[in-house]
């Protein structure tokens, strides 16, 4: 405390110019994301005063709740340095296969709800056991998922949507709770919920543990191959969450559902400041790398950008996230 005091009452201290670089650049290094998103919104409200619309804001984060439960999974597995391919495809299986146990006055909701999550798990199950047990990297274990999953919904569905879905089930997708669409809510719960997993329970510390060094977590006594499985389970069931809110959202099982979800999720987490050398990610970070997303879509859309030019932008975007973060990295 001594040692605090007298640095904050020492002009000479503050006054320094290495330690006023260093203080910039701890705050922009915790916080820059959030400047990035509030500077972006600014600018989009220039461009285009539509932008700031309530429920045109509303829908942005509508539109981006989707892939931002999958960034979170897809955050976990990230900072363990590994890499999910599949969630697309698995929104796509749970799709069909929720979708026609949810007709009207044939099962009770809890059925659908249940079946679409077990699915989403037992994917990412498959996935984790497959890349831990099997020693197999998790883009392979999860290529090959991707391309079985997708199969196995146009299999199910024989290629066609199923429709006739109940109400209680498209409220999921559709519905509002005290004006706010139910998808956000179920958005800001799972973010949560996955915060305080990573950022106050075991299975946190373990995950970054993992991903900052994997064998020195081993010899630490760390079951790596047990938790590995735990976090690809646990992004499988956020794929599921996902697809069963899709599902509703569309009011059909559809077999081509979620097509380049995963990149989208790769992209919220890199550009929220998750690290692809691992051991580097927050939720909260990848809830705003999900929302630059949505708002650089919107804003993009609402000044009639071409979606060829936006998926250009976007690909700019994250390549500057990455090469930002190799920079950090050789300067640690």
């Amino acid at each position: 405390m001594k040692t605090q005091e007298s640095a904050v009452s020492n002009p000479t201290v503050l006054a320094n110019p290495d330690n006023r670089k260093k203080q910039i650049s701890a705050i922009l290094s915790k916080y820059g994301i959030v400047f990035v998103f509030i500077a972006m919104c600014i600018l989009m409200s220039i461009l285009s005063p539509a932008f700031l619309n309530v429920n045109n804001i509303i829908n942005v984060v509508r539109q981006i709740s989707f892939i931002g439960i999958v960034a979170m999974g897809m955050t976990m597995v990230i900072i363990t340095t590994g890499i999910d391919l599949s969630p697309g495809s698995v929104i796509a299986l749970v799709s069909v296969v929720a979708a026609s146990y949810a007709h009207p006055g044939e099962y009770p909701l809890f059925v659908p709800l249940l079946i679409g999550m077990a699915i989403g798990a037992a994917a990412g199950f498959v996935n984790g056991a497959i890349s831990a047990k099997g020693k197999i990297p998790p883009f392979i274990a999860t290529l090959g998922m991707m391309t079985a999953a997708r199969g196995l919904a146009l299999l199910y569905s024989d290629g066609r949507p199923i429709g006739n879905l109940s109400e209680s089930f498209m409220f999921i997708g559709k519905g509002t709770v005290a004006g706010i669409p139910f998808p956000i809510l179920i958005f800001i719960v799972m973010g949560i919920i996955s915060h305080i997993m990573l950022s106050q329970m075991r299975f946190g510390k373990y995950t970054y543990a993992i991903g900052g060094n994997e064998q020195a977590a081993r010899i630490c006594g760390i079951p790596v191959d047990r938790y590995k499985i735990m976090i690809f389970t646990y992004a499988g069931l956020l794929a599921g969450i996902a697809g069963l809110m899709l599902t509703a959202r569309i009011s059909a099982g559809q077999p081509s559902l979620g097509l380049m979800y995963e990149l989208d999720a790769i992209a919220a987490a890199v550009i929220g400041g998750t690290s692809l050398n691992g051991g580097v990610g927050t939720i909260p970070g990848t809830m705003i790398g999900a929302l630059i997303i949505g708002v650089l879509n919107n804003g993009l859309d609402l000044m009639n950008v071409s979606s060829y030019w936006q998926q250009i932008l976007k690909g700019a975007i994250i390549v500057a996230a990455v090469l930002l973060d190799s920079r950090k990295n050789k300067k640690a």
